[in-house]
């Protein structure tokens, strides 16, 4: 390395510990960045920082950085450690966080309704009922709402204020001017009623107290904290249900055959071991021993079961639903595709989009400016001669009404459900910046092979000569194809295999370089390959043979011609067949507005007969005999004509194309180039899924956007209302945790988004 090199920053992801509320977010942000070769982002939904630190900085650094600001910080536990942890249903560790919430708003509720009743209800004021107000209330303005007083405090001490900076003034405020009335004004008085109205304009009031909106908006408040909460887990449920799949065990063969269960941490690239019937296969591997049906859709969401044999690769997490299976582990441990899908779908959990970054800058100085609103409240309602109560009733509904939880909560709980619904269907988004771009997408590119078709060569059809059966050309031109290597033998061999069974044993086998094989079968000299192949040995196709020949390579398919003893007896056309769904994928990617091109390097007949088929009929959209270094520049191009283009690949050559497009999609059954080149990964082979992907997308967007819609609007029509002394603090408490579960509830929609039928 050149001593001028300068090393790539490192990266790290904190769990943060703390947080209450967008503004939290903000500032650990805020603190993090001002450190030098420091670069952080913080997700309140998440509760995580994704940190790049240059040389200088270490994690302990960083983490004292947090602490300082009040908040803690650590790095989070491995996927294993943190299932041990949580038990086998993944609850426990969520209970454990939930529990102590739960537990002050069960007080606060039960303590807290008897105080709204009687405020409300002036046939419940017997004589002396402020008293008793006083006596449940206390506990909850005190016990129940601690956790408020307590980060109030935390964040005072470092010279801040956020949501609970608002609760706490707001809850104190009220609970302290009751104690006042009660001591030193008229409301302990017997037969004192309380005007639980607000009446701005009717003199002092000394008497009243406002013990219910103190009760009441502090088990508003937690209990908009605990479902808020609860949301936020299930928002991530699907994440833990990936990272869950996987095997916790395996048995791997040692030598001589003998097998050993061990830990899955325990196993190594390279080590053997054995997948029994219903079990989960323990990691990727190739089958080197056996063959099943493997049931992948737990990982893919694809309900077909897939047939591997000695050679297959399989993926792990995936269930063995057939026979017993040897397989070679190739990737352990952070290296497999279950653990790659899990790393990009809670990278993308933790990114912000642009819409987030300037509602966390609103956050940041959200709650100085709602402090100032409220002592601008009192101060003008004083001012207009309405009284303290009036004025302080106005000034406490102003700090309880404003939420900038709303606004936090807006982006990330969307992207939450959003990319784990993704992941459940086989569409993994690898950050929030892709969800914009779907939205403008209008052109969208399928490579050839291997998106639209399936990417090996397959026997299509079979032409007979008069007196030819199909079976008996197959079984004596697949008993020969077997033993060749070539990509159209073994499609033929496999076709016929499928179609006629157990293929009988060549002799005198021997291959043709560029012409086909030949050899005997069953007492037959059989010869299979091309046309000039039979003329060398003076043999002529029929006329119906020689038409159906040029009819098959008209529309681009490989023709191979069969011929025994003297005589042709078939053709056989052979292709990369087109995937059953693509036409479907076409007619969907319609519908969504975009205009599908087909692009590939083979001939240009055979990229009219694949577009056909699918159902692209425009011959400007069929782009044919173009290299993979090209590939690049037809993008560039379609880009320069003013079009916003998707690009759909799976190869290697795709990679490039694939980075160069507006929005990138890769077949996640193809080469790991393509994979990181993409924005979206489709985990299934099927185009189908690119569809879904892009409304999924789209839907993603639209509810991060009603979100934060709403949290906005809120904060916009609340406030006023509130500083206008139109809006009782209870009320107001009311509404503002609403407005945070509201948040979370319209994102949890997206778990009902389900592919288009």
């Amino acid at each position: 390395m050149s001593a001028h090199t300068v090393a790539p920053p490192a990266r790290v992801e904190l769990a943060i510990g703390g947080m209450t509320c967008a503004s939290c977010a903000a500032r650990i942000e805020k603190k993090l960045n001002r450190m030098d070769g420091v670069e952080a982002t913080v997700n309140y939904a998440t509760e995580k920082a994704q940190v790049s630190y240059a040389d200088g900085v270490s994690v302990a650094d960083l983490i004292a950085k947090v602490e300082a600001t009040g908040y803690t910080a650590h790095e989070p536990e491995p996927p294993a450690a943190a299932e041990d942890a949580a038990g086998a249903d993944g609850a426990g560790a969520a209970d454990d966080e939930l529990r102590p919430l739960r537990q002050r708003l069960v007080t606060a509720v039960v303590l807290a309704v008897p105080v709204v009743a009687m405020a409300m209800i002036p046939a419940l004021q017997f004589q002396y009922w402020q008293w008793l107000s006083l006596t449940l209330a206390a506990p909850v303005v005190t016990y129940a709402a601690w956790p408020f007083h307590r980060a109030a405090f935390t964040n005072a001490r470092h010279g801040a204020a956020t949501m609970d900076t608002l609760i706490s003034l707001g809850t104190s405020a009220a609970f302290l001017w009751s104690l006042w009335a009660l001591f030193f004004g008229t409301a302990g008085t017997p037969g004192m009623t309380h005007p639980f109205e607000l009446t701005i304009g009717r003199g002092d009031g000394a008497g009243n107290i406002y013990l219910e909106a103190a009760a009441g908006v502090t088990a508003f408040i937690l209990a908009g904290r605990y479902f808020e909460a609860r949301s936020k887990r299930k928002a991530g449920a699907a994440l833990r249900a990936l990272l869950e799949l996987g095997a916790k065990d395996v048995t791997v063969l040692r030598d001589g055959g003998r097998q050993a269960t061990v830990p899955i941490g325990e196993l190594k690239s390279g080590d053997r071991f054995l997948v029994r019937p219903g079990e989960k296969i323990a990691t990727d591997g190739t089958v080197v021993e056996g063959s099943s049906a493997v049931d992948a859709s737990l990982l893919t969401g694809e309900s077909v079961p897939v047939e591997v044999a000695v050679g297959d690769t399989v993926t792990g997490a995936t269930l063995n639903a057939g026979g017993r299976l040897v397989v070679e582990a190739t990737r352990v441990g952070a290296d497999t595709q279950l653990a790659r899908m899990a790393r990009m779908v809670e990278d993308a959990q933790n990114g912000k989009a642009a819409a987030q970054r300037l509602a966390d800058r609103i956050s940041g100085v959200f709650v100085p400016v709602v402090i100032a609103l409220a002592l601008a409240t009192l101060g003008f309602w004083l001012g207009n001669g309405a009284g303290w109560t009036a004025a302080f009733t106005a000034a406490v509904a102003v700090l309880i009404i404003a939420c900038p939880c709303a606004l936090g909560l807006a982006t990330p709980t969307a992207l939450m459900v959003g990319t784990g619904r993704g992941a459940q269907l086989g569409i993994l988004i690898k950050g929030p910046e892709v969800l914009e771009t779907t939205r403008r997408v209008d052109t969208i590119v399928l490579d050839k092979t291997g998106t639209v078709t399936t990417g090996r060569m397959t026997l299509l059809a079979v032409h007979v000569a008069d007196g030819e059966t199909e079976d008996e050309v197959l079984r004596l031109a697949g008993a020969l194809e077997h033993s060749s290597e070539h990509p159209i033998a073994r499609a033929v061999a496999a076709g016929a295999a499928e179609r006629v069974g157990t293929l009988p044993v060549p002799e005198d086998f021997a291959n043709v370089a560029g012409l086909g094989v030949q050899g005997v079968v069953d007492g037959h000299a059989v010869l299979v390959g091309r046309e000039k192949l039979l003329g060398e040995w003076e043999i002529r196709l029929p006329d119906a043979l020689a038409r159906a020949k040029a009819e098959a390579e008209r529309g681009g398919r490989t023709v191979i011609a069969v011929a025994w003893d003297g005589a042709a007896r078939a053709v056989l056309e052979v292709a990369d067949a087109v995937k059953e769904t693509s036409a479907e994928a076409v007619r969907r990617l319609r519908g969504l507005g975009l205009r599908p091109v087909l692009l590939t390097g083979d001939h240009a007949a055979v990229a009219r007969a694949v577009a056909a088929e699918v159902g692209i009929t425009d011959p400007a959209d069929v782009i044919a005999e173009v290299l993979p270094q090209d590939k690049v520049d037809v993008v560039k191009r379609l880009q320069g004509e003013g079009r916003s283009v998707a690009m759909v690949g799976d190869g290697v050559n795709d990679a490039a194309a694939l980075a160069q497009a507006d929005l990138g999609l890769a077949m996640g059954t193809g080469t790991d180039a393509a994979i990181e080149a993409g924005d979206l990964t489709l985990v299934r082979g099927d185009l189908r899924s690119a569809a879904d992907a892009i409304r999924l997308a789209r839907r993603t967007l639209g509810t991060i956007r009603s979100n934060l819609f709403w949290a906005f609007a809120y904060n916009v029509a609340a406030l006023p209302l509130a500083a206008a002394g139109l809006l009782n603090p209870m009320i107001a408490g009311a509404a503002m945790a609403f407005s945070s579960v509201f948040v979370v509830a319209n994102s949890l929609r997206l778990r009902h988004f389900s592919p288009a039928t």
